[in-house]
C-alpha cells in the first residue's frame, strides 16, 4: 500500500531537484510536493565541494541552497536519506531501496549521477576517493592530515581543482591524464597547454598518456598507483574523477527510451505518461551542440531545465533552448566557458596566454558556437551573445584584442 501521494513527486534532492520545487512554489503552484534524496542533507550547492569546501574555506551551511525553513514554509516534504529502487509508471508510484512506497500525479526524475570508478585491482582499497557528495569529500578531508602524497586519476575540472586545492594545502600531488592533453573532450588546445602549464608551474606533476595498471595497498590502505608502463607511484590517497554515470536504471527499466541517460523533450518530459527528467540525466537535443542529443553536467543545465518542467507542470508554455555555460576556479584563474564545442571546425585564440588573460573563440561554418574566457569576464559576458546568436564573424575581427566584442553584435 503506497504510504502517501504528492502531486508532484521529484527524485533527487540537487541543484535540479531543489530547483524543481522552488520553481513550482514561485508559480504559486497549490498542489503537494515530496522531494528524495539519497542524502540525508538538504538540497547544497555542489561546486564548492572540489573548491572551497575540500580547502576547508567555506564550511556546509554556506553550501545550503536555502535555509532549512524555505521548504518548510512552503509545505515542500523533504524525504531524505531514500534510495529509490523502482518506478511502477503505470501505478504511478516509486518504491525505494527499503521498500516504502510514494505514488504520484507527476513524477521528476533528477537523480544526477554517481562518480564512476576505476576497474582495477586495488580499486576497493581505504584512501581511494572519488569527489561527488558532500559524505565524499568529508571522508577525504578526515584523512588529509596524516597525507603526504597523493595521486589523482583523471585530470577533468574535478581533478584539476582538487589538484590546485591540495598542492595550496601542501600536498605532494601527481596528476594522471589518460589522453594527450588535459581537458581535450571539452576545450582548445591553446586553453589546454595554458592549464598544464599553470599547474606544473605550481608543482603538479602532471602525467599525460598515462594509463593506471592497478592500485597497490598494505593492510587494506591505498600505498601506490602502478601504471601501465610498470612504474610505481607512491600515495598514502587516490582521487579518482574520471566522470559520472547518469542515475537513470529505475527509469530505464520501466520503459522509459534512453540509455547514457534518459531522453527527453523540449518540455523535459520523457516516454513515460507523466514523468519528466532534468539535469545531468536528462539526455536531450541541444541547438548548441548542433542538435545532437547531449546531457549536459553543470548547475546552469540544472537550473534551466527544472524551470521549464515546473513550469509546463504550472500550465505553463516553455522549452528549454538555454545557451550552455560552465565555469572552474584554479589558484587564481577563473575560467568561464559559454556554448558547445561540439563540430567546431577552427578555433582562434585572442590574447596572449602568457598575460594570464585570454580568450579562446570556437567557430563553426565561420559562425560562432563557443567561448573559453580565462581571466576575460568582459569576452565571456559578451561572448554569450554571439554564441546564442550565432553570429558570423572574420575570424582575423575576432582575434584583435583591441575590438570588444560588443562590437561585433
Amino acid at each position: 500500500m503506497t504510504e502517501t501521494a504528492f502531486d508532484v513527486l521529484v527524485v533527487g534532492a540537487g541543484h535540479a531537484g531543489a530547483q524543481v520545487a522552488i520553481s513550482l512554489s514561485q508559480r504559486g503552484f497549490v498542489g503537494s510536493i515530496g522531494v528524495v534524496g539519497d542524502e540525508p542533507e538538504l538540497p547544497y550547492e555542489r561546486p564548492p565541494l572540489s573548491k572551497e569546501y575540500l580547502a576547508g574555506e567555506k564550511p556546509f551551511e554556506r553550501l545550503l541552497i536555502r535555509a532549512p525553513s524555505f521548504w518548510s514554509d512552503r509545505g515542500v516534504s523533504m524525504l531524505l536519506g531514500r534510495h529509490v529502487a523502482r518506478v511502477d509508471a503505470g501505478a504511478r508510484r516509486i518504491v525505494t531501496s527499503d521498500g516504502d512506497e510514494y505514488g504520484y500525479g507527476s513524477l521528476v526524475w533528477a537523480a544526477g549521477g554517481s562518480a564512476r570508478r576505476l576497474i582495477c585491482e586495488g580499486s576497493d582499497l581505504a584512501g581511494v576517493h572519488t569527489v561527488r557528495d558532500r559524505r565524499d569529500v568529508d571522508r577525504l578531508r578526515a584523512e588529509l592530515d596524516g597525507v603526504g602524497r597523493v595521486v589523482i586519476v583523471g585530470a577533468g575540472y574535478i581533478g584539476l581543482e582538487a589538484a590546485a586545492v591540495l598542492t595550496k594545502l601542501g600536498k605532494s600531488v601527481v596528476l594522471l591524464e589518460a589522453l594527450p592533453r588535459v581537458l581535450m573532450r571539452v576545450a582548445g588546445e591553446p586553453l589546454s597547454l595554458f592549464i598544464q602549464a599553470e599547474h606544473r608551474a605550481h608543482g603538479v606533476d602532471l602525467r599525460l598518456e598515462a594509463a593506471v595498471s592497478c592500485l597497490e595497498g598494505r593492510d587494506g590502505r591505498v600505498t601506490g598507483v602502478r601504471l601501465a608502463d610498470g612504474e610505481l607511484l607512491a600515495a598514502e590517497m587516490v582521487i579518482v574523477g574520471v566522470g559520472i554515470s547518469p542515475s537513470v536504471q529505475p527509469l530505464l527499466d520501466a520503459g522509459a527510451q534512453g540509455g547514457n541517460g534518459v531522453l527527453v523533450d523540449a518540455q523535459c518530459r520523457t516516454s513515460l505518461p507523466h514523468v519528466f527528467a532534468v539535469g545531468d540525466c536528462a539526455l536531450h537535443a541541444n541547438r548548441f551542440a548542433g542538435g545532437r542529443e547531449v546531457r549536459i553536467e553543470s548547475v546552469q543545465n540544472a537550473n534551466d531545465q527544472a524551470m521549464v518542467a515546473a513550469a509546463t507542470l504550472a500550465g505553463v508554455e516553455a522549452a528549454y533552448d538555454a545557451v550552455p555555460w560552465f565555469w572552474s576556479n584554479q589558484y587564481d584563474l577563473r575560467l568561464q566557458t559559454v556554448g558547445l564545442l561540439t563540430g567546431h571546425d577552427r578555433f582562434v585564440l585572442r590574447g596572449d596566454p602568457a598575460s594570464r588573460s585570454f580568450s579562446v573563440v570556437y567557430l563553426r561554418d565561420g559562425r560562432v558556437i563557443a567561448v573559453d574566457a580565462v581571466n576575460a569576464i568582459r569576452d565571456y559576458v559578451q561572448g554569450r551573445r554571439l554564441v546564442v546568436e550565432g553570429i558570423a564573424v572574420d575570424p582575423s575581427i575576432l582575434a584583435d584584442v583591441g575590438r570588444p566584442f560588443s562590437d561585433l553584435i
